[in-house]
């Protein structure tokens, strides 16, 4: 039998795990993993901790993180976006083919914007107006899109594209592949965009609550739109980077993006149930992908292996996310 002195020492440690630690292993936990991953890689393999390496891990998951971030503000709102992949596609061989030498830079770039803006508008005009689930309308772009791509190209490459186009995909800056310095540019004003306006704040009220945000006077139809288009836009910015890093445009590229991205966005924090998930988040699920990624190329593990331990790792957020809506 236990005594009253150690009854009250057990509650009062248990309040503090509640009060303290559990929150800020919650919020930080994710960190935590990423760094425990970068320490046991860095004894593990002599090259892995190589300014170089480090540098080829965060241009590889630059355009997975691109496209996740815009993933991450739809699921915030209880939906989904499963075409990214398929506008990258459109995106490549539509660029491709206006960004050949002689070519207009800012031509190809304000079209490769209009193409992912416009197919994220039919994604949130179909989810908002026509009320069909997200999962159906995006399934559908994701269709739509990639056969577009393959009708266009007549399934070939586009190649001849000119030098200061790749320069999105090969160039260099100080030292930083252009990629990585896009990356960080997007995930910052997609943090601020998140965090700090009134969108970002009518995003969450749609996703805690989408008839309690109607009550309130939010335009939810609208945001829903903007919030898809925007979506929309970073895969096509990812598109024409990919595009401009392989020197081709390619209606096959972006094949399972949208696994990837969404992936990135649930190892990050984000609730597949809404209202919960951040920018910062989603950047470090990118980065424990590329880590794992990369940790397990240098220690020559199959990437047949590769594959279950993502699908492993994805399952373990949901069920961790799953069980966390439970308890609140």
């Amino acid at each position: 039998m236990s005594s009253p002195v150690s009854t009250i020492k057990e509650n009062s440690n248990k309040s503090i795990w509640k009060e303290s630690i559990a929150p800020f292993m919650s919020k930080y936990g994710i960190v935590f993993i990423l760094l425990a991953m970068i320490i046991v890689m860095s004894f593990m393999s002599d090259t892995f901790l190589r300014t170089q390496n480090i540098l080829n891990i965060v241009r590889q998951i630059s355009f997975i993180g691109i496209v996740a971030m815009g993933v991450t503000i739809v699921i915030i709102t209880t939906g989904i976006d499963l075409s990214s992949g398929s506008v990258i596609a459109l995106t490549s061989v539509l660029v491709a083919s206006v960004a050949h030498p002689g070519d207009s830079l800012i031509g190809a770039l304000a079209l490769g914007a209009g193409i992912g803006i416009a197919c994220g508008a039919v994604n949130g005009i179909i989810t908002a107006k026509g009320k069909i689930p997200p999962f159906i309308a995006t399934l559908g772009m994701m269709t739509a899109a990639r056969g577009l791509a393959l009708l266009f190209s007549d399934g070939r490459p586009i190649p001849n594209l000119s030098e200061s186009f790749m320069f999105l995909g090969k160039g260099v800056v100080a030292g930083i592949p252009v990629p990585i310095i896009v990356f960080i540019l997007i995930g910052i004003i997609s943090h601020i965009l998140l965090s700090k306006t009134k969108f970002g704040k009518y995003t969450y009220a749609i996703g805690g609550n989408e008839h309690a945000a109607k009550i309130c006077g939010i335009n939810v139809d609208r945001y829903l739109i903007f919030i898809y288009m925007y979506a929309g836009l970073l895969s096509a910015i990812a598109g024409m980077m990919l595009t401009a890093r392989i020197s081709v445009g390619q209606p096959s590229m972006g094949v399972s993006f949208e696994l990837d991205a969404i992936a990135a966005a649930v190892i990050g924090g984000t609730s597949l149930s809404g209202g919960v998930g951040t920018i910062p988040g989603t950047i470090i699920g990118a980065l424990i992908i590329g880590v794992l990624n990369n940790s397990l190329d240098l220690l020559g593990v199959s990437s047949y292996w590769q594959q279950i331990l993502k699908g492993a790792i994805i399952v373990s957020a949901v069920l961790i996310d799953s069980r966390k809506n439970k308890k609140s």
